[in-house]
């Protein structure tokens, strides 16, 4: 059964992600591997607690080894893998347990940092728990006590993953198997935006004259665990920062104190405004330039630019010892351009840090933002 969720007035359906499609396929091909008998059609719960039941293709039932496929749907969320088969084959095994790899089409992790360790199929850690209990849910029915080889698979994945960044974060030869919650929730931009500026509005309208911004879900854990304050108090701005402070500008606001993520504020200190992968990815770059300033040595320069995630960029800059120089120099250019943006009329303040090291950087300003915040 379709479902739908409400943005900005329209009405969008809802997708499932590739970790859905991995695990149901998998499922699928084990109840087939252990009963002998086919099987069209699959239910399985998603994280998000959502029942789906989905279509079984390119069935292939061999000795000791069945595959089949799963299409995936991304709903009406834009998405280059949408409409992609991915194929479970799941075979006996002399060893006990359930092993779970990539074949074809799938990535492998080349750099540290990642969900995945290096080596490892790029199946991420949602995806690899749905297909191991979905499999175990099989074994037990079918009372089986023995081994199954799991082996996620996308035809044709290389090509797609080309036009995904993961090739930039050091993910080789496919796509990733993603997903949190199993379902895909449509990303309008102009919903999306319209969503922000009436919780924006709204706060205006109850007497607010300062407002507290973050990004996503990351920014509301440090809210609450560093600044201590109830991250129901901050405005979500997904990836439109700058629309959001346009946005504060046009409905009066004094200040606005913005808290993120260093994956999404570093782009601000390039003057990136939407910080969606799609419009770019500048934070090795931005990194690495601000390092270099600080007089970093050429080849920790060059491993700073080939790091797959922030955190492992900090790393090396600890290890040069300007790590603290560094983010001071990125919190001034992540405030200039903030400034420009924001104009005279609204003061601006800013807070950003990582999963690895906590605050990174923050403006002189950020504690006032706090207690005009918290009054």
């Amino acid at each position: 059964m379709e479902r739908y969720i409400e943005k900005g007035g329209r009405r969008l359906r809802l997708g499932y992600t590739t970790g859905s499609c991995a695990a149901a396929a998998a499922k699928a091909a084990a109840w087939m591997l252990l009963t002998g008998k086919q099987k069209e059609n699959i239910s399985i719960q998603t994280p998000k607690g959502i029942f789906l039941n989905l279509e079984v293709k390119e069935i292939s039932i061999g000795k000791g080894c069945v595959s089949c496929a799963v299409e995936k749907d991304s709903g009406d969320d834009p998405d280059v893998t949408n409409k992609m088969l991915v194929f479970a084959s799941v075979s006996y095994k002399e060893n006990s347990g359930i092993s779970i790899d990539g074949g074809q089409g799938i990535g492998r992790v080349t750099k540290p940092g990642l969900d995945q360790p290096v080596g490892s199929a790029a199946i991420n850690s949602v995806p690899r728990r749905m297909i191991q209990e979905n499999v175990e849910e099989i074994c037990r029915l079918a009372d089986y006590y023995g081994g199954l080889s799991v082996v996620i698979s996308v035809p044709g994945g290389e090509e797609i993953a080309q036009k995904t960044f993961n090739p930039r974060l050091g993910i080789v030869g496919g796509i990733s198997i993603l997903g949190t919650t199993g379902i895909v929730e449509p990303m309008s931009d102009g919903a999306l935006i319209d969503t922000i500026r009436t919780e924006l509005n709204q706060r205006r309208a109850l007497g607010a004259e300062y407002v507290l911004l973050t990004p996503g879900n990351y920014g509301c854990g440090f809210i609450c665990d560093t600044l201590k304050l109830s991250p129901e108090r901050a405005v979500m701005t997904s990836n439109f920062i700058g629309d959001a402070l346009d946005t504060c500008k046009e409905l009066g606001f004094k200040g606005a104190l913005l808290v993120g993520h260093i994956g999404k504020m570093v782009k601000l200190a390039g003057g990136m405004f939407n910080t969606h992968s799609q419009y770019g990815d500048c934070r090795m770059e931005i990194l690495t330039a601000q390092a270099a300033l600080c007089g970093i040595r050429p080849e920790k320069a060059a491993e700073v630019m080939e790091a797959a995630v922030c955190d492992d960029a900090l790393r090396v800059l600890w290890e040069e010892g300007i790590f603290k120089e560094t983010m001071e120099r990125l919190t001034q250019r992540i405030a200039y351009y903030l400034h420009i943006r924001a104009g005279t009329d609204m003061e601006i303040g800013t807070a950003f840090f990582s999963k690895g090291y906590g605050l990174l950087g923050k403006t002189e300003n950020m504690e006032f933002f706090i207690d005009k915040i918290k009054e």
